[in-house]
């Protein structure tokens, strides 16, 4: 979903560590109490915890997510009905320690008016979004003024760059749409059309390689990690279910974990 400039600043914020009631927590620190944990390969790997927590978005309907269980899977499922919000986490990862990232999802049916790439309709069954840190002062001036924006409302600025992998209708995967508001925001289509409805799809992607091929540039740290089911702007109604998110890294072992019931 394509946010107003207020909506769009918090949702960002969101995104971004620390955000007020949600304070960052040091790479040394992070534990397998999170679903996606910096954990050694010795130490248990937990489930969906407090770490991970609901933001619904200011003037939207919530989008409803909860554990469950489907074909033999521990999953979080996600119901949308002219809502929008995400679940999401903080992380503290630098960029030197990214590698890969796993996740996994299965749609039952595509949303007719969805279209990515456009303002008024840019809803999508499901996402997995990244949230990284850079060099603010880069910015353009349009950008600065959100991150500002962000700040004031929330006290914190906008994160650096945030990068979705998404479902499109139409666009053939391996497209990079670019939002429509800011151009801080940009999705990687990896599942195009109704082919892989009703199947589960395993998907492994190269953080830093989809990062540069999105922004021309190497990534910073990755600072937030989340899911997001929307369809506000389309007035719809659609669903989804999320399997686990894992991520590795060079010098760390991150595991992904699966929702208590």
């Amino acid at each position: 979903m394509e946010f107003s400039l207020r909506i769009l600043a918090v949702g960002f914020c969101l995104l971004a560590v620390g955000c007020t009631g949600l304070p960052t927590r040091p790479q040394q620190a992070l534990d397998s109490t999170l679903v996606v944990a910096v954990a050694k390969p010795q130490h248990p790997v937990k489930t969906w915890s407090a770490a991970w927590q609901h933001y619904p978005l200011p003037g939207k309907e919530s989008t409803e997510y909860s554990p469950a269980r489907l074909d033999g899977r521990d999953v979080m499922a996600a119901r949308a009905a002219a809502s929008a919000s995400l679940y999401r986490q903080s992380v503290n990862i630098p960029a030197s320690d990214l590698d890969r990232i796993k996740f996994s999802w299965k749609v039952p049916e595509l949303m007719a008016k969805a279209d990515l790439a456009t303002r008024d309709n840019a809803d999508s069954t499901v996402r997995i979004v990244l949230a990284f840190d850079g060099d603010r002062s880069r910015f353009s001036a349009k950008n600065a003024m959100l991150s500002e924006l962000a700040h004031v409302m929330t006290g914190e600025p906008l994160p650096y760059a945030t990068l979705m992998y998404v479902w499109c209708n139409s666009r053939e995967a391996g497209s990079v749409i670019a939002s429509s508001r800011t151009d801080r925001i940009r999705k990687i289509v990896v599942e195009s059309g109704n082919k892989n409805l009703n199947s589960w799809m395993d998907y492994e992607r190269n953080i830093r390689a989809d990062y540069e091929k999105a922004f021309g540039e190497p990534p910073g740290a990755l600072v937030g990690i989340g899911i997001m089911t929307d369809s506000d702007n389309t007035r719809s109604s659609t669903q989804a279910w999320y399997g686990p998110v894992t991520l590795t890294g060079k010098a760390l072992s991150l595991a992904g974990a699966t929702p208590q019931h």
